[in-house]
């Protein structure tokens, strides 16, 4: 008698892609924007507390503006999604054999026979409630969204952006002389853009040195063009 050990299959899917969406939003603007502006005050002022103070204020008002602009987003796609249940809703009841045509479609495009095809709708229909959440996810391609989306979405980029703005802000802190503390500022955002860009390309499944570099490089140009401008016009 042979003995086969099965072993349990295990699927790794990503999940809470939303959150991590919006990690990556907050914290590559934090990142980036908060570096640039250090970097452009150090070539025009000679004082690291005005970019401190300069920097302190572009965090908040930029988690605020981040936040803001996450929770409209999050708003817009609930709101959208409402609106077409409405509407699938009413044509269920308008209009239920044009509808049942549509299931039968999405079944044909599966390769289902007629008879099951009409098998389906037929039952599919006796529950208007499922019958509207197919609709919504198979003809429209739409997932219901969490309720309380708008909400973390703002939170969780707002956060990500103060927590990506206060790590090349930080040397600004400790140090004087804007020039070192710049220096200082260039070496660890580069280091954190790095590992930053290297991560995020490892979750949504890109080359992660290529895309670590990639994000790394566009940090060093913004900082690098605030700081040109910065000396340019002084």
């Amino acid at each position: 008698m042979t003995n086969i050990n099965h072993s349990p299959h295990t699927e790794q899917h990503l999940r809470s892609s939303d959150v991590i969406s919006d990690v990556v939003i907050g914290m590559s603007d934090g990142l980036t924007v908060p570096f640039a502006l250090a970097a452009g005050l150090s070539g025009a002022v000679a004082s690291s507390s005005l970019i401190v103070t300069a920097g302190i204020a572009e965090i908040v008002a930029g988690s605020i503006a981040m936040g803001l602009g996450g929770y409209l987003a999050g708003r817009t796609e609930a709101d959208h999604y409402d609106s077409e249940r409405r509407r699938e809703m009413t044509e269920v009841e308008t209009v239920p054999e044009r509808e049942k045509e549509e299931v039968r479609e999405v079944f044909a495009d599966m390769g289902l026979s007629f008879t099951l095809q009409m098998a389906i709708a037929d039952e599919l229909a006796k529950d208007k409630t499922k019958w509207v959440d197919f609709m919504m996810q198979y003809e429209l391609g739409l997932d219901k969204p969490d309720p309380n989306r708008a909400t973390k979405s703002a939170l969780t980029i707002g956060l990500s952006y103060v927590v990506g703005g206060l790590l090349p802000l930080s040397p600004y802190f400790i140090l004087a002389r804007p020039h070192d503390a710049l220096l200082y500022s260039c070496g660890l955002t580069l280091i954190c853009l790095f590992i930053f860009g290297y991560f995020k390309s490892k979750v949504t499944g890109q080359p992660p040195i290529s895309g670590a570099l990639k994000v790394m490089l566009i940090g060093a140009l913004a900082a690098a063009a605030a700081f040109g401008v910065a000396r340019l016009i002084q």
